[in-house]
């Protein structure tokens, strides 16, 4: 006989709870007592594993996917200690194509306890346990989604991802797939997967044990050792772990340098003794940083008050140094802006250096070939002039071919009064700085004339170029609206406890520090302010600092938390701004 949902519901709370208590009393112990010590590492037979799998109406909860079945094993030491499943009302229909892949029915789920329910079983169930599943981002997506649903603040589970370990350990020669089906034979799970939840977790722990067997017999032992480990780190690599030994635990910014002193690669972490030794024992696949290790003969060490101090230092660092094993950020004075002249009859032009000319700019771009698409998008909007010679008051000049299709006023010849193009010239100057919206209007209507005309290559080119000016009008209002500000200064709570604080000048980092626990915070954030550097203000969007380091203060300033101290002048972004647009796109 089928016990009703509220006894089951009751049953599943008692296991749960049951099997957390034990949980609870084998973790404390001599571990707890050393869990600073994360050189030791955490043996893999002492943890406790929850394996987890989730059956959902859909992709994503963002698209309205709803859970439909929870099933879970908590393991330890290879011994199964207690198992978590039930089906979950998702309150919609299920389709009919997933009922079928999976076998639950919309009558299966209409009698089952809410995700409002199963959820807090299923958490305390995990208690003290390391996340496992396979594609983990899929599953823990959706329980973290339903937790924030729920404002359930969501527990600091470690994660292991069987489907990323899978990748380093099963070779293609053993399986074409890293599916959880071909994994499940490669280490003859008696368990075969049926996209049930109970079933396919009960899979994915024969292929996390199997996984973890092979790894042991090459040295990894630990949590820390799997969670970082790679084939392809060689001996030689191993060898330099030394030089991550005198670093520090805690945040900042890390220089790899040759036997010359040259620096090598630039990176930044919130431990910088941690991260430093993922390079000699972690599962680093890039070739070129294996590379670049090999050269390196010593790590040096700079300390940060915060995180986003490491990350403006870094990238200040990388420009200095230019270091050649670092991709990004090497070359921030490679940029482009399109510029609206001040002349008596004003033009476009693509230039690399913002004057002090009372011109107007829109950018930074990354390279020419962005810049030049936004560029032919404000042409193909504004029939302004393209020549690039400088005009006088009455020019005398023979038009051009734009002139005769129409897409230039041509004042050359006299063809257009002053009166006429100051007016077009202050349209331009709008869509620059704060609507978008003729440019937008203009080419949505050409794309929508090419697609009926079928000429879908002709309108890809258009909708890239209004891509590109969205784009850089977006970051343009975004960054004048914050470098255009004299003096800013944020804090927030950090994850420590304690608070910290960044003063921001013209968008330039000009100080951080986090507030020592027995100071008066008013008194630290007024010293802070009268110790930061001062930052004069200069033309362009980007006047003080390059525009990576204002995007980088202004997605922290604009993360959850963020409190204004103190701001000296307006800080504004236009209501119709290109911003709106952009997200759409």
């Amino acid at each position: 006989m089928r016990s009703s949902p509220a006894v089951r519901e009751a049953r599943l709370e008692m296991r749960a709870r049951a099997v957390a208590r034990r949980q609870r009393e084998h973790v404390t112990g001599d571990w707890e007592a050393q869990r600073g010590f994360d050189e030791l590492g955490r043996p893999l037979r002492d943890l406790t594993f929850c394996v987890v799998d989730l059956e959902t109406t859909g992709n994503s909860p963002d698209n309205g996917g709803m859970i439909t079945e929870i099933g879970a094993v908590k393991v330890r030491g290879g011994e199964v200690l207690g198992e978590f499943q039930t089906l979950v009302n998702p309150h919609t229909g299920i389709p009919p194509s997933i009922a079928v892949l999976t076998g639950i029915t919309n009558s299966m789920v209409a009698s089952s306890p809410t995700i409002e329910s199963v959820l807090p079983t299923f958490l305390e169930f995990a208690e003290g346990c390391v996340l496992v599943a396979h594609n983990a981002p899929f599953d823990v997506g959706f329980l973290k989604h339903c937790a924030a649903e729920q404002q359930r603040p969501w527990p600091r589970f470690e994660v292991l991802d069987t489907v990323k370990i899978a990748r380093r350990v099963v070779t293609r020669d053993e399986s074409p797939n890293h599916k959880l089906g071909s994994l499940a034979r490669v280490f003859g799970s008696p368990t075969t997967p049926n996209h049930r939840a109970l079933s396919d977790a009960r899979a994915t722990v024969d292929v996390l044990h199997g996984m973890m067997e092979r790894l042991g017999n090459i040295g990894v032992q630990t949590l820390e050792d799997l969670s970082v480990f790679s084939a392809k780190v060689t001996t030689a690599q191993r060898k330099k772990r030394h030089l991550a030994e005198d670093l520090p635990h805690a945040p900042g910014v890390y220089l790899f340098k040759d036997a010359q002193g040259r620096v090598l690669y630039i990176g930044t972490s919130k431990d910088l003794r941690t991260r430093v030794r993922t390079y000699f024992t972690a599962s680093e696949t890039r070739s070129r940083m294996g590379e670049m290790v090999g050269l390196a003969t010593t790590v040096q060490a700079i300390e940060c008050a915060t995180a986003l101090e490491a990350g403006v230092r870094e990238l200040r660092l990388i420009a200095e140094h230019k270091p050649p094993y670092n991709r990004r950020s090497r070359r921030p004075e490679k940029m482009h802006f399109v510029k609206l002249t001040r002349e008596p009859w004003p033009r476009l032009s693509l230039v690399k250096q913002v004057l002090d000319d009372d011109a107007d700019y829109l950018g930074p771009f990354g390279s020419r070939k962005v810049a030049e698409k936004a560029l032919q998008a404000l042409h193909d909007t504004f029939p302004i002039r393209q020549c690039s010679d400088r005009f006088p008051l009455l020019p005398k000049r023979t038009p051009c071919v734009l002139a005769e299709l129409h897409r230039c006023l041509s004042p050359c010849d006299q063809s257009v009064s002053a009166e006429t193009y100051a007016a077009l010239v202050s349209r331009v100057r709008e869509s620059l700085l704060h609507r978008p919206d003729e440019v937008v209007e203009t080419v949505t209507e050409r794309l929508t004339g090419l697609a009926e005309q079928e000429r879908f290559e002709e309108a890809a080119v258009h909708r890239d170029r209004l891509a590109s000016y969205l784009r850089a009008a977006a970051r343009t209002q975004r960054l004048s609206a914050l470098t255009r500000l004299p003096d800013l200064t944020a804090i927030r709570r950090e994850d420590s406890g304690r608070w910290a604080v960044h003063v921001v000048r013209h968008g330039r980092l000009a100080a951080a520090g986090v507030i020592p626990r027995e100071a008066n915070a008013h008194s630290y954030v007024a010293d802070l302010q009268l110790s930061a550097e001062t930052v004069l203000d200069a033309p362009g969007p980007v006047p003080a600092a390059s525009a990576e380091e204002t995007e980088l203060v202004l997605r922290w300033l604009e993360s959850p938390g963020v409190r204004l101290a103190h701001i000296e002048g307006d800080w504004t972004c236009p209501i119709g701004g290109a911003g709106r647009r952009a997200a759409a796109l």
